[in-house]
Order: structure tokens, then C-alpha cells, then sequence
């Protein structure tokens, strides 16, 4: 039987579970592909650190261009992550013949489109389906299963770490604090949590779905963001007695005109939504296309085996490929170059929360200055509080997002307001 030839760089958590689907299922795999996919050479920044996985000693390096320059090496899986070096590797990797599967989010989102173009016009495999939402495979979906529609928005919970934040806030009545430092403590979030909880890896992620989905290349910078720090357990506790619940959405969306609009940022999500129902560390992806409709992707979005699977799938795409002499055959889909719509320009309901002063004509007051803004109030909740202080909790209609924070900076500064203890977008 032929052999197909693997070079991996890399062997963390990801490179981990790949090396062990690889060795569990190399039976099954080899009569799927009709060849043995046999690991040449595995690249690792330290030979004596304990692995997950039981390699042959053999197969290590620490010096990456034995795997890069091996002529040999018929796939590299770039397992590493972050954009230097790796951006380096994978060009040279491409020059020296290798068709390439990589789980690299960040540097899928930050500079890969190059790498596509490197790649299509060497005719050599390119895949990143383990760079999105681990083991779930929405990326072939995107390339090849939905090629015939349109599609008009792409929305999902696609960050694990802040998914089980906020479902244990929910759950709980815990503050964001105390949650995090949980998290922490049971390995869901890194000991430096900035990426998760600020948005960065969703912005990755979003960046690399919305490129795909609407054949326009968007990279992270032009994804607007925000995170979940600001999110207190009353804000959530509101929300639920709203009706809602508070997810950290990944949504973007191509309009009739050809304009696009990408955003990261926390979100009221009606109950019945189906991306309401996605706890813990779970992920989900909703397409909407203009043939097929709704379609939603679920599963375990990150984790050694989820991930390992997903780099699995590619390399076994990969080899079959190779086999009938057809790399290359579904390249890089970001021919069209879309206007990207500023975040501020997009239209959202709001929720606002705010305390101030139990007393007649508080609420006109503050009613007068959203219309000032041109910002519509769908509904007002008041509640009142020991003292002479009510909490008032504000539902907009669809406004811009400028309109709504210029209008807050005026409440925040009249005189029967306590504080503006949040504003959160509100999702149909």
C-alpha cells in the first residue's frame, strides 16, 4: 500500500490528539484513503518535555526545517499557532512542495489569504477546518456542502471559555470575577484569559467564517469587538426575567447591497433562539443561506481529540488528493472585495441598564434625551430600590450604536441619574 507521508510541527494539545487519532485509527484510516498515512517527523521546541501521546523518540526534532525542507514529507500540519514564525514555515512549506493543513487560527485571521493564494497557485491542498470551532466541520461546509447558496449571515457561540463563564453566571448568580478565577482553576481559561474574554478568539474565528461565507477577504482588524468583563450576574438575572439569555455572539452578515458587517460583542438572545440553548464549553455555528435555509453546526468547539479530529479530516482530504493527483482543486473563495460597514454604523436593539432617582418625571426626562438621540424605547422596566432609587432597564428599537452612546453620556450626566451600569445589544 502507498504511503502518504505526514510532517507535523507542533505537538501540544492539538499536535497531541492528532498523533493519537492517527495511531488509534490507522487501520481505518488507511482503507478509508486508500494508503497509509505514516508521521515522517514531528517538530517540538523541547525533546525532554513529557508528552500526552507516546511518540517514538525517532520521530522528534526540535530544528522545524527537518520538517519544513524534508522532500519526503508529502503533508505539513502546522499545529503550532500564532502568526511568527509560522507564517514563515508555511510559505517555505509551499515553495518546497507541501500541501498544508493548519488549526492556526490567528494566523488564518491576521495574514492568511496570502498563504491561500501561495498555495492555489502551486496547486497544493491547503486546509484549515481545525482552525474554527474544533472538531465541528463548518469549514468544508462553508467551501464545498453550501458552494450553491448565497449566504446572507453566519452567527455562533464559537469561544468555549467565555461560553462556561457565562453559563455558570447564569446557573449560579455568580459575578464575572469569581467565575473567571474558576475557570481558571479547572483549566477553561488560560492563566492570562485576555483573548477568550475580550473577544480576540471569537474576532479569529469570525474572521475566518465570514471570509468564506461571503467570498470576501475580512481580516481580524476589521472585525468589531467586545468582551464579556463588563457582564454583571444582574445584568444576567435581568435578562433572564426579559426572557432573554447573555451570549458572547460571533455575527456577521452580507447585505442586499454587497456591504458586509462583522462583530463580536456580548448579547441578549431570546430564549427560543437556537443558540441560546449552547452551555458551557460548547459551540455553534448558524448559517443562513438563501437555498437551504437555516442550518446549524454543534459540538465540542476546542479541546486535544475535538481539534485532533477535525486535522485528522484534513489530512485524510488531503491524502485522497494526492492519490488522484487533484490538490489544489478547491483553492482559496475570497475573490470578491466587499465593502466592510464600521461597527458603529450598524443597527442593533439595546438593552440599558441604569439607577437613578424614584421621582416624577425622571423617566421623561431620560425618555427626552433618547429621542434627542434619535432612539426609540421598544420597553422600560422600573424597579424600585431601597432609598429613594429605582433601577430602569430600557429595551431600544433598532438604533446605531453612536446614537445610543451619545444619548448615554447626556443621562449619565443628569442629575436624578446614579450610575449607567451597562448597555448589552439585543439580538432578534
Amino acid at each position: 500500500m502507498r504511503q502518504i507521508k505526514i510532517g507535523i510541527l507542533g505537538l501540544g494539545v492539538v499536535g497531541s490528539g492528532t498523533v493519537r487519532i492517527l495511531q488509534e485509527s490507522a487501520e481505518a484510516i488507511s482503507q478509508k484513503v486508500g494508503a497509509e498515512l505514516v508521521i515522517k517527523k514531528i517538530a517540538v521546541r523541547n525533546l525532554a518535555k513529557e508528552r500526552d501521546v507516546v511518540v517514538d523518540p525517532a520521530l522528534l526534532t526540535d530544528n522545524p526545517f527537518e520538517v519544513i525542507d524534508d522532500p519526503e514529507i508529502d503533508i505539513l500540519a502546522e499545529l503550532v499557532g500564532g502568526v511568527d514564525p509560522c507564517h514563515g514555515f508555511l510559505h517555505r512549506a509551499i515553495q518546497n512542495g507541501k500541501n498544508i493543513v493548519t488549526a492556526n487560527k490567528e494566523l488564518m485571521a491576521k495574514s492568511g489569504h496570502d498563504l491561500l493564494d501561495a498555495a492555489m497557485a502551486a496547486k497544493k491542498d491547503f486546509f484549515l477546518e481545525g482552525s474554527v470551532a474544533g472538531g465541528i466541520p463548518i469549514i468544508a461546509a462553508l467551501k464545498e456542502s453550501l458552494a450553491g447558496n448565497n449566504i446572507k449571515e453566519v452567527m455562533g457561540i464559537v469561544n468555549g471559555t467565555t461560553n462556561y463563564i457565562l453559563t455558570r453566571m447564569s446557573e449560579e448568580g455568580a459575578d464575572f470575577a469569581p467565575t473567571l478565577a474558576d475557570a481558571q482553576r479547572l483549566g477553561y481559561a488560560e492563566a492570562d484569559p485576555t483573548s477568550d474574554v475580550d473577544g480576540h478568539d471569537a474576532a479569529y474565528k469570525l474572521a475566518i467564517l465570514s471570509s468564506l461565507a461571503f467570498n470576501s477577504t475580512v481580516n481580524e482588524d476589521k472585525v468589531a469587538r467586545q468582551g464579556i468583563r463588563h457582564i454583571q450576574a444582574r445584568d444576567i438575572a435581568v435578562a433572564r426575567d426579559l426572557g432573554y439569555k447573555i451570549k458572547l455572539v460571533a455575527s456577521a452578515q452580507c447585505h442586499p447591497d454587497g456591504s458586509m458587517q462583522a462583530r463580536v460583542h456580548p448579547a441578549l438572545l431570546p430564549i427560543k433562539h437556537p443558540l441560546a440553548s449552547v452551555n458551557d464549553v460548547f459551540n455553534a455555528v448558524l448559517v443562513r443561506g438563501d437555498a437551504v435555509g437555516d442550518v446549524m453546526f454543534y459540538g465540542r468547539g476546542a479541546g486535544s481529540l475535538p481539534t485532533g479530529s477535525a486535522v485528522v479530516g484534513d489530512l485524510i482530504s488531503c491524502a485522497r488528493n494526492i492519490l488522484s493527483n487533484s490538490t489544489g482543486r478547491v483553492g482559496c473563495t475570497c475573490h470578491l472585495t466587499r465593502p466592510m460597514l464600521p461597527g458603529e454604523q450598524v443597527q442593533s436593539k439595546f438593552y440599558v441598564r441604569l439607577h437613578a432617582l424614584d421621582k416624577p418625571k425622571v423617566l421623561a426626562s431620560i425618555a427626552n434625551v433618547y429621542g434627542d438621540f434619535d432612539v426609540s424605547i421598544e420597553s422600560v422596566v422600573q424597579r424600585a430600590l431601597p432609598g429613594d432609587e429605582a433601577e430602569i432597564v430600557w429595551v431600544t428599537h433598532k438604533s446605531r450604536e453612536h446614537h445610543l452612546l451619545g444619548a448615554l453620556d447626556v443621562i449619565s450626566r443628569l442629575p436624578a441619574v446614579g450610575k449607567v451600569y451597562n448597555w448589552i445589544r439585543v439580538e432578534e
